[in-house]
């Protein structure tokens, strides 16, 4: 009963803040349904394609979620359930939640622009260039994070087609590919042949049922190694061919697979409440200041990430969603409303992970991806040789897949947005518009090529390696994206109070985080272990420094704007 205790609580407090505090946060901004978004007025068929509110639903929610909020919460838990759940919840509602609609809006009301330009209006052209090169460390860390996630969720010790006894990862490389193929006719099928949504989303479907069967009878095997390298073609291709080609049908059919996953979560917790031969929920409420992770400020809330506040989505609301959004009066449900309903999913990790807890914590689970699906699968059954526990198992495994490569598919197209921005000049547009070598530079296959290729290279690495960085890095981004759109809106007169608490919460406890790390990655170093410490080090110098300087050039613009509120 604890369990559906906990997802009730969640839903009605989630629902409760999206009615409220969102359509509140609303009227303060003037969201205006009458004025033209950039999506309609600087349409060219590429980035800016103004789209239905169900598909680019389907696209922000998406790409905002990746593995972020099953691995956060997951390796939260150990904390117990009641911090993680209270962090998912108001993080959702007044952090998170800010932070996306707010950078959604600011965004559509500067011709789409990133967040990089929002600053440069707000806070000048230093500033914008420190963002962006902090930024861009951040999309690296995302690379890196989702390549690793995918590709040990693919990898197999086999190779070529497989057919009878397939595994898990197997099936789940399968059917992925498969969704890409799938996603790409989607795309013809709606935006070339006129098919309207409804029935090209039944097609859609009844494909992702068919390729999950074929998955399920015939697997497709390959290294560690080489899926890394694919999943690099893959993502350079998709970021920068057209969106209406791969992006927009991409994440709206990947959509269905998450609303589906959520909603067997949430069968299989009332069915494991009173049902029999299913595992129970062992997660206590809470286990101590102190674990594993550290302690619990500033640990806890920069190891849950997604499922409470990130960065990452900022950078997708200003560089992705911003340009396909039709109107100003769907961004509060696509910018507010996708934030709850990541929230939702960081409550269901943490009560799936609680199923399997004593397990969790004794080191059974080669990842959180595993940990997540064995919990939810086991709401259903203990046997592992069920068919409904290896379908739940298997659906589970692709879902997560899935939108990790999602989230790759956008991080990449955004690094390249926010590459080409760095070395273009005022009044320079696009590339094209630049002359010597920074028109080289600022070519989007320069940019895609270096970003994909580190970010695979570090994809190598150990998931644990790279994940504590990438949380701090990604909050960091979070608390720097606040300030951004606070400065933007005090500029241009609207109320930015509410941004301020949160602000200077993720900002004084990523850096105590990474300060502490920082200390840590010396020791390491010192005593000459892997080059992957030495990597961690410089990075988290970098980005302490950079975020150091922004928040100077912050405080600044406050103080300024302060002071004009005074003589005015």
């Amino acid at each position: 009963m604890t369990a559906i205790l906990i997802i009730v609580a969640a839903i009605v407090l989630l629902v409760i803040g999206y009615v409220t505090y969102g359509s509140w946060l609303a009227k303060q901004w003037g969201v205006d349904p009458t004025r033209k978004t950039p999506a309609v007025e600087m349409e060219d068929g590429v980035d800016y394609v103004a789209a239905k509110p169900a598909v680019l639903m389907g696209h922000h929610f998406s790409s905002i979620a990746g593995a972020g909020p099953i691995n956060g919460p997951v390796q939260a838990s150990v904390f117990g359930w009641v911090p993680v759940f209270l962090w998912c919840v108001i993080g959702g509602i007044f952090f998170g939640g800010l932070q996306d609609f707010g950078s959604l809006f600011a965004s559509v009301r500067n011709e789409g622009k990133s967040v990089g330009e929002i600053i440069k209006t707000s806070m000048g052209k230093r500033a914008q260039k420190l963002f962006i090169i902090f930024a861009l460390l951040v999309l690296i860390m995302v690379i890196a994070s989702f390549v690793n996630v995918v590709a040990g969720t693919f990898a197999s010790t086999a190779a070529g087609f497989t057919t009878g006894t397939v595994t898990g990862n197997e099936t789940t490389a399968m059917v992925s590919v498969l969704f890409i193929i799938l996603a790409i006719i989607y795309g013809l099928l709606t935006n070339r042949a006129g098919l309207k949504t409804l029935p090209a989303t039944i097609i859609g479907i009844i494909g992702i049922v068919a390729a999950i069967v074929i998955g399920l009878n015939c697997g497709l095997a390959m290294s560690r190694t080489a899926w890394i390298i694919l999943i690099g073609v893959y993502i350079a291709i998709a970021s920068l061919i057209p969106v209406w080609i791969m992006l927009q049908p991409r994440d709206y059919l990947s959509s269905f697979l998450l609303y589906a996953m959520m909603a067997v979560a949430v069968v299989g917790i009332f069915f494991s409440a009173f049902g029999s031969n299913v595992a129970s929920f062992e997660l206590p409420a809470f286990t101590g200041w102190s674990t594993s992770l550290g302690g619990l400020f500033p640990a806890l809330f920069i190891t849950v990430a997604c499922g409470a506040c990130s960065g990452f989505h900022s950078l997708i609301s200003t560089g992705t969603s911003s340009k396909q959004l039709s109107n100003e009066k769907d961004a509060k449900a696509i910018g507010y409303g996708s934030m709850l309903i990541e929230s939702a999913l960081g409550v269901v990790s943490l009560i799936a992970v609680g199923m399997v807890f004593n397990r969790y914590t004794a080191g059974e689970f080669g990842s959180p991806a595993v940990a997540f699906a064995t919990g939810i699968a086991s709401m259903f059954s203990l046997d592992t040789a069920s068919h409904v526990y290896n379908v739940v198992y298997t659906l589970l495994t692709l879902a997560v897949s899935v939108f990790a490569l999602t989230s790759l598919d956008t991080g990449t197209r955004l690094s390249r947005f926010m590459f080409s921005e760095l070395f273009l000049k005022d009044g320079e547009a696009t590339w094209k518009d630049a002359t010597g070598a920074r028109k080289f530079l600022a070519h989007p296959l320069v940019g895609t090529s270096f970003m994909v290729v580190i970010g695979c290279l570090l994809g190598g690495m150990s998931l644990s390696a790279i994940w504590g960085l990438f949380g701090a890095a990604n909050q960091l981004l979070a608390g720097i994206a606040l300030m951004a759109v606070a400065a933007w809106l005090g500029n241009v007169g609207k109320n930015n109070k509410m941004f301020f608490i949160p602000m200077i919460f993720m900002l004084v406890a990523t850096l105590t985080f990474l300060v502490m790390k920082i200390k840590s990655l010396f020791g390491l170093v010192a005593a000459g272990t892997e080059w992957g410490n030495w990597f961690q080090l410089v990075i988290a110098i970098a980005m302490v420094v950079l975020a150091v300087f922004l928040i100077i050039e912050g405080i600044g613009t406050f103080s300024k704007q302060s002071k004009q509120a005074k003589k005015a």
